[in-house]
């Protein structure tokens, strides 16, 4: 692995598949599959084999279909799981099987009424059955974020040496601060003894609004995976979103960290996971929202229309979108008037410009956009009284 690659590992079609209303049948979750591929994940994270038949015919189906990227399917620290993950997975060219427990104290004794010692043998055990199965074992510490850092050590080094190929390190409630995530991520790389066989993976829930930042500070850290979704769908609040993580390390190459992801597709692939899973995106989300490109402010337009880069540290084509847009309201200023005008085929000198301006201003304050046909009837108007 080259020492700046980060590995996308793409959880849209199962932690993404846990919002509620957002079920896909296996023909929509073929179809995400494959468009995933397309834009350059690394792996798919394609279900939870164990918890349906349906999920299971899914992970199974996606299996055949999927060539190029590595397929992965879900298990808790259980036997059966890994046999069914096992079973689902059985025509992928490159299968992953993902198992793992939690290690926090709160989930050791709340949710398992165990103990540390009790679940490192778990967590050893569930790796070694994942391994009959398959050469690439990913581990996951379930709540991670809140788990003792030395303890947590002591148990990534355990699963590595029992053959774990990625270690993940969640933050499942979205608890961390990014320099506490980072130092955590850092505590590993420079206490685990056999760190250096195994890929450290963050994945990171955003439930203070932190799972992109969490994400970036685990790579900086030593991190060479980042857990994902579309549009940054998931449990609760959501996942990191895979676009936010990847345009950041594309912005920000200096760093010397890379994916492979094929950006120009973030906007289509964005659309599509909306219309599939039935759930809009935010209009002011990063990346992919439809105002991600849009100017309304007048000092904004003003700037943008001199240089594009005085706004926009990322042009729209990079990520698929389909341009950028000067929105006319009654914050906008005359530079975003004329630029309007003249799209619309009207010359106007600043004098006319000036005149007009104060029109705008009337229509703009009783609507939250003026559009085309407005300016198209104030501009006939004036051409009328001119003449």
């Amino acid at each position: 692995m080259s020492e700046g690659k980060v590995h996308i590992f793409d959880t849209t079609l199962r932690d993404g598949e846990q919002v509620p209303g957002c079920k896909l049948n296996t023909k929509e979750k073929v179809e995400l599959a494959l468009a995933l591929e397309e834009l350059g994940v690394d792996i798919i994270e394609a279900g939870f084999p164990i918890s349906s038949p349906g999920d299971f015919e899914s992970v199974n189906e996606i299996s055949k279909v999927i060539k190029n990227t590595s397929v992965c399917g879900l298990t808790r620290a259980v036997l059966k799981d890994i046999e069914v993950a096992a079973e689902a997975l059985k025509y992928a060219v490159r299968p992953r099987i993902h198992t793992g427990i939690g290690t926090s104290d709160l989930h050791i004794k709340s949710k398992f009424n165990s103990n540390q010692e009790d679940i490192l043998q778990r967590a050893v055990q569930c790796v070694k059955w994942a391994k009959n199965f398959a050469d690439d074992v990913e581990f996951y510490a379930e709540d991670a974020g809140r788990t003792d850092n030395v303890y947590l050590a002591r148990v990534i080094e355990a699963v590595i040496k029992a053959g774990a190929t990625v270690v993940n390190i969640p933050d499942t409630t979205g608890y961390c601060l990014p320099h506490q995530y980072g130092e955590k991520i850092a505590f590993l790389v420079n206490n685990v003894p056999n760190i250096d066989r195994a890929i450290i993976s963050c994945h990171c829930h955003n439930d203070l609004g932190l799972a992109t930042a969490n994400s970036i500070a685990g790579v900086l850290n030593g991190a060479r995976q980042i857990e994902c979704t579309v549009n940054g769908l998931g449990e609760r609040a959501g996942n990191t979103a895979l676009e936010e993580v990847v345009m950041i390390l594309k912005q920000h190459s200096a760093l010397g960290y890379y994916s492979n992801i094929k950006t120009k597709q973030l906007n289509p692939l964005s659309r599509l996971v909306s219309d599939i899973m039935r759930m809009p995106v935010q209009s002011n989300k990063a990346i992919v929202g439809t105002n991600a490109f849009a100017h309304s402010s007048g000092i904004h337009q003003d700037g943008f229309l001199k240089d594009a880069q005085t706004y926009e540290i990322i042009a729209p084509e990079e990520v698929g979108a389909e341009g950028s847009k000067i929105v006319l309201t009654a914050r906008s200023g005359r530079s975003a008037l004329a630029f309007r005008f003249q799209k619309l085929g009207f010359s106007f000198c600043r004098n006319d410009i000036d005149i007009l301006y104060e029109e705008f201003l009337r229509v703009a304050d009783n609507k939250k956009e003026v559009e085309n046909a407005d300016l198209e009837i104030m501009a006939k108007q004036y051409v009328e009284v001119a003449a």
